[in-house]
């Protein structure tokens, strides 16, 4: 009995342009890709990952052996794909550090920091609160598996071998950047209303009663007014990220999210 393993080289190089992609998406990803994370932990799901998307999307990989720039450039390019896919849905995240830190200079913590766990640095407390709550949302919501799904349609909207249209990437980056600011800004819109409006009475009463302390009045106020807004209107907040984070990873896996 003759085995022909001759397909075997092949395969493994197959693999590891398989594996290129994911990895590089997963060192981005918000809840895998965080710098608390462990190592091996990230390369287990990274390999795992690969071993499940391989039987699936062999068939459009043509690897060519004899080669090695051919094989070093595809290799690359797969690299770029997992950059750009992981770093959309970390900008996406970053709707929520954009949020946090407006609220926190609108209601007087602007001062308040702390190490961000998922970055290991220095930000504002609020920042990291929104941040850690939105990821704990994701994974409780099952919005992760969006994750995958996105993933598994980039070879759709990505062929391998195929030359990356920079133009249509470009937009993607430029959007997502745009989008997290933009959508950060409006998850933090009742604060600015609060902090104008409060800021105004402020200046109104220092200017009727001179002889009053106002700051060491009104900052104790602009705390306790603001965790109460944010008591009220945190629901509201989190549920229109999960809206945007959903909607922004449907754009990307718009053959299972469809």
């Amino acid at each position: 009995m003759r085995i022909d393993i001759s397909f075997l080289p092949v395969l493994a190089a197959t693999f590891m342009l398989v594996f290129a992609r994911v990895g590089a998406m997963m060192m981005l990803l918000p809840g895998f890709g965080e710098a608390n994370v462990p190592v091996r932990l990230r390369l287990g799901i990274a390999l795992l990952l690969a071993m499940i998307l391989l039987p699936l999307h062999r068939a459009a990989y043509h690897v060519d052996l004899t080669s090695i720039n051919a094989v070093m450039i595809l290799m690359v390019h797969e690299i770029i794909i997992g950059v750009v896919l992981g770093a959309t849905a970390r900008f996406t995240l970053a709707a929520l550090s954009v949020a946090g830190s407006i609220i926190a200079q609108q209601i007087g913590l602007g001062f308040v920091t702390a190490v961000d766990p998922t970055q290991d640095q220095q930000s504002v407390i609020l920042a990291n609160f929104l941040t850690i709550l939105g990821l704990t949302l994701i994974f409780a919501t099952d919005t992760h598996y969006l994750v995958i799904a996105a993933l598994n349609d980039s070879y759709t909207l990505f062929q391998p071998g195929e030359l990356m249209p920079s133009g249509d990437v470009a937009a993607l980056a430029t959007k997502a950047f745009t989008m997290a600011f933009t959508i950060g800004v409006q998850l933090a819109a009742p604060f600015i209303i609060f902090g104008l409006i409060f800021n105004l009475g402020l200046g109104l009463l220092a200017r009727m009663m001179p002889q009053m302390q106002v700051y060491f009045v009104g900052v104790p106020l602009s705390i306790l007014a603001g965790f109460l807004l944010l008591g009220i209107v945190l629901v509201a907040l989190m549920g229109t990220f999960l809206d945007y984070f959903g909607g922004v990873l449907h754009q990307l896996a718009p053959v299972s999210g469809g």
